[in-house]
């Protein structure tokens, strides 16, 4: 495990106070994300409806890029002339208040499961700046794996699982 100095950590927290995003893990460019970086890419635009235990079904209008577009931009490290090698990857998300999924690259390639997973960097019209994206996964019936403030992502090999 890599050691980390207190430098090193102090300035990850102030970047994520600042409202930027990580990207790391098995990439060749990681890279701190602001929600103007995100803003620049290419935007999809959706309507997702949830339904909440608590508070019955919402309804929310989002834009942003779509979360395989920013992590391809990251340069994963597949294995080259193996498409499949693909599916071996997990794309970790963590938002500001420690809630966080599990995603697998399968899930939201389109080549594979062809999930239109978002990060919105506007919700209901309102932008996110300062805050951080949101990850959305339309077609989920409840908004568990929404994040909010979404703080890190990490794209891993699953390979550690098998050893």
């Amino acid at each position: 495990m890599k050691a980390v100095t207190r430098r090193a950590l102090v300035e990850q927290i102030d970047r994520r106070a600042e409202g930027l995003t990580a990207l790391s893990g098995d990439v060749r460019v990681p890279a701190w994300l602001s929600v103007a970086t995100l803003r620049s890419m290419p935007q999809r635009e959706m309507t997702v409806t949830f339904e909440c235990r608590s508070s019955g079904p919402r309804r929310h209008y989002f834009t942003g890029p779509l979360l395989i577009d920013v992590l391809r931009a990251a340069e994963p490290l597949f294995a080259s002339g193996d498409r499949r090698d693909r599916l071996r990857f997990l794309v970790t998300v963590l938002g500001r208040d420690g809630h966080r999924v599990v995603l697998s690259w399968g899930e939201i390639d389109p080549e594979f499961g062809n999930t239109a997973a978002l990060l919105a960097v506007s919700i209901d019209c309102r932008e996110l700046d300062g805050r951080g994206p949101h990850l959305v996964m339309p077609g989920d019936r409840c908004g568990a794996r929404h994040i909010g403030e979404v703080t890190d992502i990490r794209v891993i090999s699953a390979d550690p699982l098998w050893e």
